[in-house]
This record gives structure tokens, C-alpha cells and sequence, in this order.
């Protein structure tokens, strides 16, 4: 919100004229009198210093220029001398024809504090919404919050210099954040990185890295201030849900893993079902603490809490008949109106391998995030499962052999089988796929460019495309 020196120019209805060393788009942070000016406030922001034409020629032939080196004068009354005596002595001012300083500084003054209060205001509101978010979702959903709100990136790290969470583009950033945290000699590749402690010197919890597009630097520093005392109180506050949520991941686990541990295991908790149906969920904006979300709507079920989280992603298993219930919820959730949840369902699977209806509803959920759809159930893709279930596993394993060029020297399938995925799920989209891969988008284009040269496939070919999507699909079965 803090006017430049253009648009200060622009109200005022005067002429800027700069000598080079302060650029047009500098913020204006105070404007004063010239019989009171001492000294400039903040050296990234421009001052302001107010007089007329006669006063400002009397300072100058004074020899008093110096103190006046690194401020911009607002010269009230336009005269070709005092132009000719600022161009010589290499002044930056803003020459403006009404004579009356006293007048140019009131509505100097009048502008700027509308400026701060309107600045003071959008504080407050992101203070509050940050603290609602650290209600939800943690120390998470500060730092994606506090991203959004000052147009940039963030980076919390711990008191070690290891990374906690980032948001933004902050995951590309790590090592610039930490290298001005911990103030170590490297040259940085960003500048104008702010750092925040979170805790006290004595009582260290890491440091919040925060970087800004937004021309606002003050907005950004108060608020990243804000979030770093905020996240102290989060960090330190014991999350007593922590131990039933690294039970509940054991045992999806097993779960997972599948066979008579899995049924005995399911027997203990509580359910007697012999098929289950799974689900995966994720939202927008990391805002939201979905696993809280799910598990409320599986107590209104009375449903066990058979559910996970992995990297902003809820996944999990309900009975049969409970998948419709769940898909009503999911569609008409109020939890983030602008940011609407997507569910991929898949189709009940025996207790012992519940790992296939997983697979289904991990692939019914990409086409939902691709197609922007709240809900898609596994059995409405009839193309591909049509194609799949007709398959023996012969023809089946040379479909997946299409693939076999990405894995890795130990034969698995990693970084490069990923990317494909998450390519062709975001519809081919390039800033899309990146940003759900966590790259940059050169990276992205690097690794398709040797996916292709390893498989011969062609990522602009329907064909291909459809060839790779049933050969990732084939591979998952």
C-alpha cells in the first residue's frame, strides 16, 4: 500500500526529477519539514523533505547540502534557478508548481497516514486469519497462509538449520534460506530475503525465511513478525493427537501390506466387513487440516477411523455402503468455498488386499484434479478399467513393460515414473505438474525430454499419451 515516489509525484501534481540514485518505484515512508528534518528513517524507503524554492536555495548556498544528500526534495514553487542548482549539485526532487510548503506538507502527511492505516488494516485481518489457520492445520498452514499473504515465498526452519515446512516457492529457496539464517559466507541467489527468529535467542525454535513481490515491505516484515511468534506458540505446544496419529499410520500400514495380519488387525479394531472401499482427499490450500475434517465426518458415520495423511493428501477405507455418504460430504463441504475438495473413490475390495482399491481410488482422484471435479469413483472411468480388466496378466505385464526403461539401477520405478504420472494427470499442463511435483518447471521439462528418449514414446502423440496412462495404469494393478 505505500506510494512511490511516482505516485507521490503524480497527487502532488509535480515533476519528478531523479539524479539516478533512487529509483522512481522507491516507497515514501515520511515526508517532514525542512526545518525539522534530522536524519532519513529507513534506508529502503524514500524521505521526504518539504520546503520552498527560496528556503531549499538558502540551505543548499549554505553549504548545508550534504545532510540533504539522500532524501528527495519536494520544492514548493517552480523556478528555473533552483532546477538548474538541484541538476548541478545532483539533487532528486519532485518539483511542484504550488508555492505554499506549508500546504504541500499537510497534504503529504494526510496521504501517507491513509496509506498506513489502510497498511495497519490488511495486518490485522491476515493476523487474524493466520490465527485461525494455526487453529486448524499447525504450524503448516502459518507458513502457506503467510505466503499467500505477503505474495511470496516462506521457508521455516528448526534451530539446526533443518527444514520444518515451506510454502510458496520456498521449496526451491532452502538453501538461500538457510544460508542467511545461519549467516554463512555463500553467495546468495536471492536477495532481499527477510529473517525472522522464532523464539528468543535463549530459547531458540528455528527461523522463518520469508522473500516478497509485493512492493510492501513493511506489511510483509509485520506480518512475517506476527507468523514467527505465532509459530513459536505452535511449535511448542504438544499436539496430544500425535501418538494416535502414528498408531493410525502403523496400522494402515499393515493394512496395506495385506493378507491374514491385515483381517486379524482390522478384527481388533473393530471392524467385521469382508470387503472395504478406499478413498483419497486433498485440498487446494494446505490451510486446511483435512485429516481432522475426515475424521470428523467418519465419528458423524460412526465409522472407525481407519485414515492416514501423507504430504497434504487423507487416504483411508470405509465400509460399502458408508462411500455414498462420504461422497456427500465431500461435495458439499463449506470448509473452503473457493477451494473445493476433490475425492477419488474406488471400488470395494476383499480386507486382505486392500492395496487394489487403493489404487483405484488414487487414479480416480488424479482424474478429479485434472478435470476439476469434486468427486470421481473408480467405476465411472469405464475406459480404462474396461481395458484393464480384459487384460490377462500377461498382456497385462507387457503393457506395464512399456515402462520398464524409467526404473531406477535397483529395478524400481522412482522420480522419472512420477513425473509421468503427474504429467499426464495434470492434462500435459506444465505449471500445473511442476508446481504438484514441487520443481521448477525447467526441471520438469528435462525429465519428460528423458522420459521420451528412454521409452520412445512422445508426450505430443494422443497415442503415446494413452499408451503411457494405460501402461502406468497396468503397472499399479
Amino acid at each position: 500500500m505505500a506510494r512511490d515516489l511516482t505516485a507521490v509525484a503524480r497527487v502532488l501534481g509535480g515533476e519528478l526529477r531523479l539524479d539516478g540514485a533512487v529509483a522512481a518505484s522507491t516507497p515514501v515512508d515520511a515526508a517532514v519539514r525542512l526545518e525539522d528534518f534530522a536524519v532519513v528513517g529507513h534506508p529502503s524507503y524514500a524521505t521526504l523533505v518539504v520546503g520552498s524554492a527560496l528556503a531549499l536555495e538558502a540551505t543548499i548556498l549554505a553549504g548545508r547540502a550534504d545532510a540533504l544528500a539522500d532524501v528527495v526534495l519536494v520544492v514548493a514553487g517552480d523556478r528555473d534557478d533552483v532546477r538548474d542548482l538541484l541538476a548541478a549539485r545532483g539533487f532528486s526532487a519532485i518539483v511542484v508548481a504550488e508555492p505554499d510548503d506549508e500546504l504541500l506538507h499537510a497534504r503529504l502527511v494526510a496521504l501517507l497516514a491513509a496509506d498506513q492505516a489502510a497498511e495497519d488494516r490488511l495486518v490485522t485481518t491476515g493476523t487474524k486469519v493466520l490465527t485461525q489457520v494455526a487453529r486448524r492445520g499447525g504450524a503448516e498452514a502459518v507458513v502457506a497462509q503467510l505466503a499467500h499473504r505477503i505474495d511470496g515465498w516462506a521457508v521455516l526452519l528448526d534451530a539446526h538449520g533443518q527444514t520444518i515446512t515451506t510454502a510458496g516457492a520456498g521449496g526451491l529457496h532452502v538453501k538461500d534460506a538457510v544460508t542467511v539464517a545461519f549467516h554463512r559466507p555463500v553467495r546468495l541467489r536471492h536477495r532481499g530475503l527477510q529473517v525472522h527468529v522464532v523464539g528468543s535467542d535463549d530459547d531458540l525454535t528455528g527461523y522463518l525465511v520469508v522473500s516478497s513481490r509485493n512492493a510492501s515491505t513493511s506489511r510483509s516484515r509485520d506480518l512475517a513478525s506476527l507468523a514467527s511468534a505465532l509459530l513459536d506458540l505452535v511449535l511448542r505446544t504438544h499436539d496430544y493427537t500425535g501418538t494416535e496419529r502414528l498408531g493410525r499410520e502403523v496400522m494402515m500400514g499393515t493394512l496395506l501390506a495385506g493378507g491374514d495380519p491385515a483381517a486379524a488387525l482390522l478384527r481388533r479394531w473393530g471392524v467385521h466387513e469382508l470387503s472395504l472401499t478406499a478413498f483419497v482427499l486433498t485440498a487446494r490450500s494446505r490451510s486446511v487440516d483435512l485429516e481432522r475434517l475426515v475424521i470428523r465426518w467418519l465419528d458423524e458415520l460412526g465409522a472407525v477411523h481407519m485414515v492416514t495423511a501423507e504430504r497434504g493428501t487423507v487416504l483411508g477405507f470405509v465400509r460399502d455402503e458408508q462411500a455414498d455418504a462420504l461422497e456427500e460430504r465431500a461435495r458439499h463441504s463449506t470448509v473452503t468455498p473457493r477451494l473445493p475438495l476433490r475425492l477419488g473413490l474406488g471400488t470395494p475390495a476383499p480386507t486382505d488386499v486392500l492395496t487394489r482399491s487403493l489404487a483405484e481410488a488414487r487414479q480416480a482422484h488424479e482424474v478429479a484434479v485434472a478435470d476439476g471435479r469434486d468427486v470421481v469413483r473408480y467405476r465411472a472411468l469405464p475406459t480404462v478399467a474396461y481395458v484393464l480388466d480384459r487384460l490377462d496378466p500377461v498382456d497385462g505385464g507387457r503393457l506395464a513393460a512399456l515402462l520398464d526403461p524409467l526404473r531406477d539401477r535397483d529395478g524400481r520405478h522412482g522420480d522419472l515414473t512420477d513425473t509421468l504420472r503427474t504429467f499426464l494427470a495434470q492434462n500435459g499442463v506444465w505449471g500445473m505438474a511442476a508446481e504438484r511435483l514441487g520443481v521448477h518447471r525447467q526441471t520438469l521439462t528435462n525429465r519428460i525430454r528423458r522420459i521420451e528418449d528412454l521409452t520412445g514414446l512422445s508426450t505430443s502423440s494422443p497415442d503415446d499419451r494413452a499408451a503411457a496412462w494405460l501402461a502406468l495404469r497396468a503397472l499399479e494393478r
